[in-house]
């Protein structure tokens, strides 16, 4: 299920008709209300978000989403006519998986909605081998999907997860900026803060092992037990 929170009508219908002839199951919303009311009875599988909205605007929206332990896993992919940087930015930064600026293609849309469900089933899918990471006091179970630093679990989210096993998967080596973008977002976005505000976010929340990620300037990260 996509859940579209849109108010132009037009636009709403024309995105809900282009994903249903693609097979998805939709949902329009013309205000935060109804929307947030649905997230209640049913979690989606993706969420297609306008930044200017009544009542209270999409990136109101996206960050309380993020910030909600049921919905923040939930991909997002924004729709909006701004265009500028700092637009771009904000969203990506709060946590948005993709943007999309008015007007778009149908075909376009269609793609990224796929190229973003995709990463995500990608991530979530099962009937992989258990591959398990151990560095100092931090370790990765990536079959159960754990992190542990010192014996206690660590609750991250799906884009902190992926960095975090992407980072494990060079075996000590400097992972680009680049490199993380691309394989966490699938695209990579210039100069966007996005990937230090997440790796600020992953540091904080692995605790001691948050000084093993280390900045190498003007290339990326690496993750390595030498502090």
């Amino acid at each position: 299920m996509i859940y579209i929170l849109e108010d132009d009508d037009n636009i709403r219908k024309l995105v809900s008709y282009a994903l249903k002839k693609e097979g998805y199951d939709v949902l329009g919303f013309p205000e935060p209300g109804v929307f947030w009311e649905a997230m209640r009875n049913r979690i989606p599988e993706l969420v297609m978000l306008d930044i200017m909205l009544p009542v209270e605007d999409g990136l109101s929206i996206l960050k309380k989403i993020r910030n909600t332990s049921a919905y923040e896993n939930i991909p997002v992919i924004m729709l909006t006519a701004k265009s500028s940087e700092f637009d771009k930015a904000s969203g990506l930064d709060l946590g948005a998986d993709d943007y999309i600026s008015k007007p778009f293609g149908i075909m376009e849309l269609t793609s990224r909605v796929r190229a973003v469900l995709r990463r995500v089933n990608r991530g979530n899918s099962v009937g992989v081998s258990r591959e398990t990471y151990k560095i100092g006091c931090l370790e990765v179970d990536n079959g159960k999907h754990s992190v542990t630093v010192n014996g206690e679990s660590v609750d991250l989210s799906f884009k902190e997860y992926s960095l975090l096993l992407c980072l494990l998967e060079a075996d000590q080596n400097v992972v680009s900026r680049e490199e993380l973008l691309n394989h966490v977002w699938g695209e990579y976005y210039g100069e966007s803060r996005t990937l230090d505000v997440h790796i600020s976010k992953l540091r904080v929340k692995l605790g001691e092992a948050g000084d093993y990620i280390r900045t190498v300037k003007g290339v990326g990260y690496q993750l390595t037990g030498a502090v």
